[in-house]
């Protein structure tokens, strides 16, 4: 039921399809065809799906998003030394109305994660991240989201949902499940002041671009606590987008989003993958196709590590500040850091041990220097998941 409103891959991408030599990433997809019909998702890790809904765009858009010029790129790609094994699910195209788009957006994709299958969205407007959220009812109580994006997207009190607003409806909205909203690469200029104090005043967290731009690995912590990924397309740069409308020239390399993506691709906890807000240039299906192919390199290097569990994996190191004794976990496999939140917070693991929120070597460095890292702050003020 979840999929019957699916479209399948179109004729001329498996035409494309079956000129490509054998090691092509698109000869080990499983694809959703008029011929043979939905794939058998038995052994699927991860599933791409198309979403053509551009009706709440906030610039409204000139022409429908071409996720086959999308495909098509991407299934010419070399495929990594993968060991799972990944499926096309076709498209959801158009509803009668957009809440019925954002329906059957909401159904496939809880089917999916129940199924511990990772989505990889392919949509044309960014609002489909509400949709995306809601899958997550009755699954999960606490939602981590971040947003890679240039802007908030809170829109004004009175705005309809849009690809630029949809925040606001998300946060607002009952049921509440949103436990805490990241947004890596903001530009301040893109930002209303009221926006920005909003973020500070929730506890969210947010990195400018400059920030990340001199360290990208400061992105992984963050990523690393997701439950789903939001990707708005013009957090690149025009230039490596090749298309200047709607485009600012500030932004990320194409370098840089790729990391992103492949650090989005390791974390564990990342169950719903979307990008959005892309245009139908040559370049821009080539550097989408690769962001997608780095986030299945991520996430065949996945690995579920807690120094709760196998505690002689990890070093531990005790901080005393000011304000709490600080405990840090360095991984001795991944090099990775976390650093305990206090045990007041514990209802929110549903445990008796005290939360993890992933860090960094220099948040330890600092810590040492009796400077408190600031999302150790921001978890401490609201409690942790």
């Amino acid at each position: 039921m979840a999929f019957d409103f699916l479209t399948p891959v179109e004729d001329k991408v498996l035409a494309h399809c079956e000129l490509l030599p054998a090691q092509a990433l698109g000869k080990y997809l499983k694809i959703h065809t008029k011929r043979d019909g939905l794939p058998n998702l038995e052994s699927i890790s991860i599933a791409i799906l198309g979403v053509r809904e551009s009706r709440n765009a906030f610039e409204k858009k000139p022409e429908k998003l071409n996720i086959s010029a999308i495909r098509i790129q991407l299934y010419k790609l070399f495929r990594g030394n993968w060991n799972s094994n990944l499926a096309d699910m076709g498209n959801i195209e158009e509803g009668e109305t957009v809440e019925d788009t954002y329906f059957v957006v909401r159904n496939a994709l809880a089917e999916l994660v129940r199924k511990n299958i990772v989505p990889v969205i392919i949509g044309a407007t960014q609002d489909i991240t509400y949709p995306a959220y809601r899958a997550f009812d009755g699954i999960k109580d606490l939602v981590n989201l971040v947003a890679v994006d240039s802007r908030f997207d809170f829109g004004m009190d009175d705005e309809l949902i849009s690809s630029h607003s949809y925040m606001s409806k998300i946060i607002t909205e009952k049921p509440n499940n949103l436990f805490n909203f990241s947004n890596i690469g903001y530009q301040s200029y893109f930002n209303a002041q009221e926006e920005i104090d909003l973020m500070e005043r929730l506890f969210f967290d947010a990195y400018r671009l400059g920030e990340l731009g001199a360290d990208i690995s400061l992105a992984e912590p963050v990523l690393r606590n997701a439950h789903m990924i939001s990707m708005d397309a013009r957090a690149v740069r025009a230039s490596e987008i090749g298309l200047s409308d709607s485009f600012s020239p500030n932004g990320f390399t194409g370098r840089e989003i790729c990391a992103i993506a492949r650090y989005a691709g390791i974390s564990d906890n990342v169950s719903i993958f979307g990008i959005y807000e892309m245009e139908n240039t040559v370049q821009s299906a080539q550097l989408m196709a690769q962001i997608i192919w780095y986030f299945v390199e991520g996430f065949n290097f996945r690995i579920t590590e807690s120094p709760y569990n196998r505690a002689d994996d990890f070093t531990k190191y005790n901080v005393p500040t000011d304000i709490e004794q600080l405990v840090f976990y360095k991984s001795h496999l991944t090099d990775r850091w976390w650093v305990e939140v206090p045990s007041i917070l514990a209802p929110h693991t549903k445990t008796n041990s005290p939360a993890l929120l992933p860090c960094t070597e220099k948040d330890y460095l600092e810590a040492c220097d009796q400077n408190i890292p600031e999302r150790w702050y921001k978890a401490y003020k609201k409690g942790f998941n």
